[in-house]
């Protein structure tokens, strides 16, 4: 599980990634609003936690921007403003839940494995039309039918499918398939699998947005 934690004071970041990783969290650390958007357009992640008071933007315009890319990403507050404008609108930006510093760090655990539980039910199953893919299974049925993927082919179509009716930048798909495969993959590569994607699920499901990336079919 992979986790974008945003939050400007260091020693407060470093606290709670020694915390997330005894855990067996993967964590990486955004300080900045404009930092978090950037490392949340390069990679997928399973739960965002954000703090509202950045030095650049705020908590909430990550979290706009987050849900524009990939709006089934979990978003938990983690945040010293306690005030009820602020704690509604947060959650009018349906974060999952909305944590005020202080906190424990038993509970933060038990409240970021709830949200994950709750999603999780939710989102085994991710459909674009006549395509399903399993994430609890890792397998995929296009019409009612088991196509067969490589890992590789699979992690690109989980993203494509997560972003669904988004561009997905070429260079998202690289970095994912990067940390997958080591350096075995280029830019010539990712077209390859993406023509071999096509091939299996119907070409017209994901559309070449040239110069930039790839969209796939919401529908």
């Amino acid at each position: 599980m992979r986790i974008l934690l945003v939050e400007d004071n260091s020693l407060t970041a470093g606290g709670l990634r020694f915390l997330l990783e005894h855990e067996g969290f993967e964590v990486v650390v955004a300080l900045t609003a404009t930092s978090a958007i950037d490392q949340f357009s390069k990679h997928l992640y399973d739960l965002i936690l954000l703090d509202v008071n950045l030095p650049d933007k705020d908590g909430y315009h990550v979290a706009s921007e987050i849900q524009k890319q990939a709006k089934n990403t979990p978003i938990i507050f983690l945040t010293a403003r306690d005030d009820e404008d602020s704690i509604v609108k947060g959650f009018d930006l349906n974060a999952d839940d909305y944590i005020t510093k202080p906190f424990r760090n038993r509970e933060l655990i038990s409240r970021i494995n709830a949200v994950l539980r709750r999603r999780g039910t939710k989102a085994d199953l991710i459909k674009c039309g006549k395509i399903t893919l399993d994430e609890k299974t890792s397998t995929v049925q296009v019409n009612s039918k088991d196509i067969v993927l490589s890992a590789l082919e699979y992690k690109i179509l989980r993203l494509l499918m997560l972003n669904a009716g988004n561009i997905v930048k070429r260079e998202r798909l690289l970095d994912e398939i990067w940390d997958f495969a080591g350096n075995i993959v280029n830019d010539n590569t990712l077209t390859v699998y993406i023509k071999r994607i096509r091939e299996k699920i119907g070409d017209t499901k994901i559309q070449t947005i040239k110069g930039i990336g790839y969209k796939m079919e919401s529908k």
